[in-house]
C-alpha cells in the first residue's frame, strides 16, 4: 500500500480548530447545540472526570459530569468532539458529538467491560522497537484493535539505527509485512531522522494515535513529530528493551506539518474488545483460504480438504499465523460471549460436539486393539 493513499485533503484552515481535524462535516454535526449558546472544542486530555478542551477561543477545564454514564464506552475520552459550555464555574461538557471512529480494548478487570482509548481517528500507529525481538503476535493483536476501530493502522519500526545491516533491516520489515497485509511498514530512526519524512506525510492527513509497549520509542518519536521536547523520554532496559510509562495520560497535539497526534500510555495489557472483523483483516490470507475448503464449518485442524492445512503442508502459510489467528479468535469469543448469551449456547454447543467426536474416535481406536 502506498503512503500517499493513506492522506486525506485538508480541511478549510479559516477555523481555529482547523489544525485540531474540525470540517464541514464536524460543524454540521454540531449545528443542534449551536441554539443552546453550547461551543464547540475537542477534548485533548482527560484525568479524574474533567478534561482540557480546545475551543476556538483557547483551551478551558470542562467537568464531564453530565457525560459520564455507568457505560464505561459512552464516557468522553480523548480526541471526542464535545460541546461545551462558554462560562461557568464549574464549566461542563454538555455532550459529546457522534464518534467516527473508536479504539477499544478490554479492560483489566474480571468485568465484561471495554475501555475507550481514544476517538475520530484516522491512522493508529503501532510503534514497534526494533532494539528488542519482534513479537509478531502482538503486533497481530494490536493491528485487530486498530482495524476494528475504523482507522488505518500504520507499523513503525522505531530505533531502524540499530540495525546498521541494511539487509537484515530488510529482512524485518519484510516479516513484518507478511504479519501486517494491506498495512504500510516503516523503519524510523528517531535519531537520525532516517524515514521520519514520509511519517509525516502520512500523520498530516487526520488524526494519528501512537500505540505500542513501554519503552517502543513512542514519546521519542512524538517529540520527532513535534520537532520539539514536548514529550517526557525515558531510558529504556538494555535487557529487554522494556521502559517505565513515559506518558501517563492520552495528550492529543496539533502537528507543526499538519495533522493531530494522540500520544498514550504504553500498553501492557492488549485485550479484544469484539473485534471479529478487526481479526479477520489482520488475517486476510486464511480467511481467504477458509472459503475455499470443502466445510464451510471447518475448524482448520484435520478435516479432509481444508485449504488452510494445505498452505501450511505447501510452505505458504507459516504455522504460526494459524496458531495466533486461533488464539485471537477464541479470546474474542470469550469477551463476546460475556455478553452475549445466544453465543454462550453456540460455544457451549460446539465444545460438546467436538467432546463427542473425540469420544468417538477414542471407542473407535479401543475397538481397532480389542
Amino acid at each position: 500500500m502506498s503512503f500517499s493513499s493513506l492522506q486525506s485533503p485538508s480541511s478549510s484552515t479559516s477555523h481555529p480548530l482547523a489544525p485540531y481535524g474540525w470540517d464541514d462535516a464536524w460543524a454540521d454535526e454540531f449545528a443542534p447545540h449551536e441554539p443552546e449558546g453550547l461551543l464547540p472544542g475537542r477534548v485533548i486530555r482527560v484525568d479524574r472526570g474533567q478534561c482540557d478542551v480546545v475551543t476556538a477561543d483557547g483551551i478551558v477545564r470542562a467537568d464531564t459530569a453530565f457525560v459520564t454514564p455507568n457505560d464505561p464506552m459512552r464516557v468522553v475520552c480523548t480526541g471526542d468532539w464535545v460541546a461545551v459550555e462558554p462560562a461557568g464555574n464549574p464549566r461542563y461538557v454538555r455532550t459529546y458529538l457522534p464518534r467516527r471512529t473508536a479504539f477499544v480494548r478490554s479492560t483489566s478487570s474480571n468485568r465484561s467491560e471495554g475501555q475507550i482509548l481514544a476517538a475520530n481517528v484516522d491512522h493508529a500507529i503501532v510503534a514497534v522497537s526494533l532494539a528488542v525481538e519482534l513479537d509478531l503476535g502482538r503486533i497481530e493483536r494490536f493491528l485487530a484493535l486498530a482495524w476494528e476501530s475504523g482507522a488505518q493502522p500504520v507499523v513503525v519500526l522505531t530505533k531502524a539505527d540499530l540495525v546498521p545491516d541494511a539487509a537484515t533491516l530488510g529482512h524485518l520489515v519484510e516479516d513484518v509485512e507478511t504479519t501486517a497485509p494491506g498495512v504500510p511498514v516503516l523503519p524510523v530512526s528517531s535519531l537520525d531522522g532516517a524515514g521520519l519524512e514520509v511519517l509525516v506525510a502520512v500523520v498530516s492527513g487526520g488524526t494519528s494515535v501512537l500505540l505500542g509497549q513501554s519503552g517502543a520509542g513512542k514519546s521519542t518519536l512524538a517529540n520527532a513529530l513535534l520537532g520539539e521536547d514536548v514529550m517526557d523520554v525515558q531510558a529504556t532496559r538494555d535487557a529487554d528493551g522494556k521502559g517505565r510509562h513515559t506518558t501517563t495520560t492520552r495528550n492529543l497535539l496539533a502537528l507543526p506539518g499538519g495533522g493531530a497526534l494522540i500520544d498514550t500510555p504504553g500498553l501492557r495489557g492488549v485485550g479484544l474488545w469484539d473485534a471479529e472483523s478487526g481479526v479477520g483483516q489482520v488475517f486476510s490470507e486464511i480467511e481467504d483460504l477458509a472459503a475455499r475448503c470443502r466445510f464451510h464449518d471447518c475448524a482448520h485442524e484435520s478435516e479432509p480438504g481444508c485449504a488452510v492445512l494445505s498452505a501450511i503442508e505447501d510452505g505458504v502459510l507459516p504455522e504460526r499465523r494459524l496458531d495466533s489467528y486461533r488464539k485471537l479468535i477464541r479470546e474474542n469469543q470469550r469477551i463476546v460471549a460475556k455478553t452475549d448469551a445466544r453465543l454462550r449456547a453456540e460455544i457451549k454447543r460446539d465444545w460438546k460436539r467436538k467432546g463427542a467426536q473425540g469420544k468417538a474416535a477414542m471407542e473407535a481406536k479401543r475397538g481397532r486393539w480389542a
